[in-house]
């Protein structure tokens, strides 16, 4: 399966009781699906994965491919602590009609990560797994990097297509773009570095800021397949500000913010987080009307 283009890593909405709000989902699909958007991921980080209950994700992936009606893709966020869970989940997201699921690395046990523990682990799940299964690489969050050797073993696997890269070592994403298959799927996971990356061979990206910037992020995409590095720089650039304010400096409640400043759906991030400042809002909104103003005005 190929993927490319932009993918919005979407924050999982609740309600002020802190429960689901597939109401609210909804909305913002159909926004989403006025915009280029290639494709969303459910569950992901910034869909406070760790905080949903597995009868919670399902009922996400489920309601997801529903409301995307197939005009985009749907990748789901199955990681869970075991093997069998995992697989378990992933065959929940293909009965529901996801595209393919999206997989962190084992980290609890970090210290006893090898090379050939993640291959068994990966290959056990592609193995089980009826949809093709996206790697996720997120050492921030994890505390555990995989390195592009594991990458390439890993890549060997058929139903492994490729990578989500958070890691911003945009060295490490040029040796995996190098050393994997051309048919394997690279996706820068920020759009703080997306142009560095597809300048390297990334066929896309998946970032948090698409979900309230799709058409601009897919500008870089279009201006750089184009030829066009002047423009595609020129949004790189501009956009870096607002990426790193919602997702760098102030996480999952920062975008909820900004998906509020934009008009969409924000509602309450679960506990243990707290939303941001009414200080911090205003900063974001700031941030946010200074980058639309700039892509509005014509650049």
């Amino acid at each position: 399966m190929k993927l490319e283009g932009i993918f919005a890593p979407i924050p999982t909405p609740f309600d002020d009781n802190y429960e689901l709000d597939l109401n609210a989902l909804k909305k913002n699909m159909d926004y989403w699906l006025t915009t280029p958007l290639d494709g969303i991921v459910a569950a992901g980080s910034n869909g406070e994965w760790p905080l949903l209950t597995y009868e919670e994700k399902i009922k996400l992936f489920e309601a997801c491919v529903k409301y995307a009606g197939g005009k985009v893709k749907v990748i789901a966020g199955t990681h869970c602590p075991s093997t069998q869970e995992t697989i378990a989940l992933s065959k929940e997201a293909a009965r529901v009609g996801c595209d393919a699921v999206l997989v962190l690395p084992p980290h609890y046990y970090k210290g006893q990560n090898t090379q050939e523990s993640l291959k068994r682990y990966f290959f056990e799940l592609a193995d089980n797994t009826p949809i093709p299964v996206v790697l996720y690489n997120m050492p921030a969050n994890t505390g555990f990097n995989m390195d592009h050797k594991t990458v390439k073993t890993l890549s060997e696997h058929p139903n492994i297509i490729g990578i989500k890269d958070s890691s911003a070592d945009i060295v490490q994403i040029c040796q995996i773009c190098k050393n994997t298959p051309s048919d394997f799927n690279v996706f820068a996971g920020s759009g703080s570095y997306f142009l560095p990356s597809l300048a390297v061979g990334c066929s896309g990206g998946t970032m948090a800021v698409a979900n309230i910037f799709a058409k601009p992020c897919k500008e870089i995409f279009e201006h750089f397949n184009n030829g066009d590095i002047k423009n595609a720089q020129k949004i790189q650039l501009a956009l870096v500000d607002i990426n790193q304010a919602v997702i760098k400096r102030y996480g999952v409640p920062g975008l909820k913010a900004a998906m509020e400043i934009a008009g969409l759906y924000g509602g309450p991030p679960r506990p243990p987080l707290l939303p941001v400042s009414k200080e911090i809002r205003e900063e974001i909104k700031g941030i946010y009307n200074d980058f639309k103003n700039f892509y509005e005005g014509g650049k």
